[in-house]
């Protein structure tokens, strides 16, 4: 049975799979095997919980793409992906956590082998979350006859433009995000545990918008606050929240997969004159990026305007990448894991590339936040979400 669920029409898989199949020519790649979950489902709409265990789409030299998975998996796969029963295969379930058996040397035996795609040039993403040394070692023994390659962002890199319904929800993730952040200004006080506000968070987040539903995000709500907020990937505990301390919320809308991150920060009480500048110089500094955001300028430029607005200012954020690309993403990260503004980054810019443009300054003692998620257009950047721009304060 194809896929109930499917996101995207056929076509569009058949597009994405003919930008990977040019990549793999271009690279002399015979059969390219994807462990990461985020290209699997972008490949194939494949969906689940299951990227603990080890699970791949193959692209082989012809025909759809394979998904293959743990065999009590196999009906999550037949109700998701877009593909015929004939292209779902599984490993039996003792291959899981039980050595020296491995997964991946029953795709390379059994799979590919029965398949004759065994042999040539096999593409890996090794520098992957889900493709440990241990996977690599036995896809490796499995192939004897195959020349093993890199291949890791090659996927990532046909996800750069994004369709018109990628676009479509990213716009519902980023009504989300904002619905969020409105409740976690209107519910933060001093006193309150962060805990707290961030059960709230995600009651918001899930319930979606406008009768479409919120998906779990990537990455779990960020919200340091006092001294804390000069480290950027703190979470939460049950300590309160104190009056006089700022904090910033890194927090991300989710729908079908689809994220859009925003970043705003919350004064409790009256901020003093370090918080306005720092406000000042990130309005100032965004502004000046979103400008340079347009077809045909480069990652690069996007880090510059912002770098030399912010030294005008007095800050230097040290070289520290300011934006990356999202869209379809699974734990631990919502960023597509490609190109970067960052100021030695050259990659061109174009229309139909998203990203989160996080300028965010972590100092000696505190850190402040404000970002924007953007779709570069014909003409330039478009920001996501509408949001006020701007330092909250709660001044209770």
């Amino acid at each position: 049975m194809q896929g109930s669920t499917l996101n995207f029409s056929l076509e569009e898989y058949a597009s994405r799979l003919g930008k990977v199949r040019a990549q793999m020519v271009r690279r002399e790649i015979d059969t390219l095997i994807i462990h990461d979950p985020s290209n699997m489902a972008w490949l194939t709409g494949y969906n689940a919980w299951s990227f603990y265990t080890p699970q791949a789409v193959v692209v082989g030299p012809q025909g759809a793409p394979l998904w293959f998975g743990r065999q009590m998996d196999e009906k999550g796969a037949h109700k998701t992906v877009y593909m015929g029963a004939e292209q779902v295969v599984s490993y039996p379930d003792n291959y899981v956590m039980n050595p020296p058996l491995h997964a991946m040397q029953y795709l390379g035996g059994e799979i590919l082998a029965a398949r004759e795609w065994a042999v040539g040039n096999i593409a890996v993403e090794m520098d992957n979350y889900y493709f440990s040394h241990a996977a690599f070692m036995a896809l490796k023994n499995s192939l004897p006859a195959a020349q093993i390659c890199d291949a890791t962002g090659l996927v990532n890199a046909c996800r750069a433009i994004k369709s018109a319904t990628e676009i479509e929800y990213m716009q519902v993730a980023a009504r989300i995000v904002e619905n969020v952040h409105r409740a976690a200004f209107e519910m933060i006080e001093p006193g309150l545990a962060k805990n707290k506000l961030v059960a709230e968070i995600y009651k918001v987040a899930i319930e979606g918008h406008d009768g479409l539903s919120g998906d779990y995000p990537a990455i779990v709500p960020m919200l340091s606050s006092g001294a804390d907020a000069s480290a950027p990937h703190l979470t939460w505990d049950e300590s309160p929240f104190n009056r006089d301390e700022g904090c910033f919320l890194e927090l991300a809308g989710c729908h079908k997969r689809y994220h859009c991150p925003l970043s705003r920060t919350i004064y409790l009480g009256r901020p003093s004159d370090k918080f306005r500048r720092a406000e000042e110089a990130l309005n100032a500094g965004l502004a000046a990026g979103l400008a340079a955001a347009k077809p045909g300028n480069s990652c690069a430029d996007v880090a510059i305007a912002l770098n030399r607005t912010l030294a005008k200012h007095g800050f230097d954020r040290g070289g520290t990448r300011c934006g990356y690309p999202i869209g379809l993403s699974y734990p631990p990260d919502w960023g597509e894991r490609s190109m970067s503004f960052r100021e030695t980054d050259h990659t061109v810019l174009q229309a139909g590339m998203s990203f989160h443009f996080m300028p965010g300054l972590w100092l000696d003692d505190w850190g402040m936040e404000t970002t924007e998620s953007i779709v570069i257009t014909d003409s330039g950047a478009k920001t996501l979400c509408d949001y006020p721009r701007k330092l909250f304060v709660k001044d209770l």
